[in-house]
């Protein structure tokens, strides 16, 4: 719950040692930099802390993808605005199937919207089912996306693109207009169509076009 009876919904998985998001690349290896029995006679009394230490690829867990993780000349996580990735109203897009098509789309008003599609592909997740097969956006969704005015992208499979192949229209047009990305959201059954607003901010590091976020929405009470 947060203020004035509003309900925070969580959209973004655990981050976790050793878990796999995306297949051929490492999970996170999650340890100390300092450890608390490390620390005792650093401060007085029966004072200690743990300092931790995290290191992970930038696509690990529920993340952002900037227009710098597509483009050279794009905005990066330092680049992109605030208002671009925080306090957008939402819309949920329900599909079932691999392939979603502009059609999904169709006489919805996503101008100034974070559109979230809901697949249920998260029930898969951190399995083998997970990494293959999935729910995609086609070139033709991606274009109508942008052209009807969509302030951000986001989709609760394993990649916004189809990874059959190598091509990769969807990152391509979308982050080319300057609209964020983020996958491997979950938890998108528990949010009604609209009247809600999303958020993903990721910090802002310099040079770096990827990285998770703690995706949430927040519902009226």
């Amino acid at each position: 719950m947060c203020g004035s009876g509003k309900r925070l919904v969580e959209l973004n998985h655990i981050i976790e040692e050793g878990m796999v998001t995306y297949k051929g690349l490492p999970g996170p290896v999650i340890c100390d930099f300092l450890a608390r029995e490390a620390s005792q006679g650093l401060y007085e009394g029966d004072t200690t802390f743990q300092i931790g230490r995290i290191d992970m690829v930038s696509n690990t867990g529920t993340y952002l993808d900037t227009p710098f993780h597509r483009w050279a000349d794009g905005a990066d996580l330092a680049g992109v605005a605030l208002d671009q990735v925080t306090d957008l109203p939402g819309l949920v897009v329900r599909h079932e199937g691999p392939a979603i098509g502009p059609e999904a789309f169709a006489g919805l008003d996503v101008k100034g919207k974070a559109v979230l599609v809901h697949t249920g592909w998260d029930r898969h997740w951190r399995t083998e089912a997970y990494q293959s097969g999935h729910p995609f956006l086609t070139a033709e969704a991606a274009e109508h996306l942008r052209d009807a005015g969509a302030a951000l992208v986001g989709i609760d499979s394993h990649n916004i693109d189809d990874t059959s192949g190598k091509a990769r229209p969807v990152h391509t047009i979308l982050l080319r207009a300057g609209i964020p990305i983020v996958e491997h959201l979950t938890g998108l059954d528990a949010l009604p169509r609209d009247g809600f607003v999303f958020n993903a901010p990721p910090p802002r590091v310099k040079g770096m076009g990827t990285f998770p976020v703690r995706a949430h929405a927040i519902l009226p009470g």
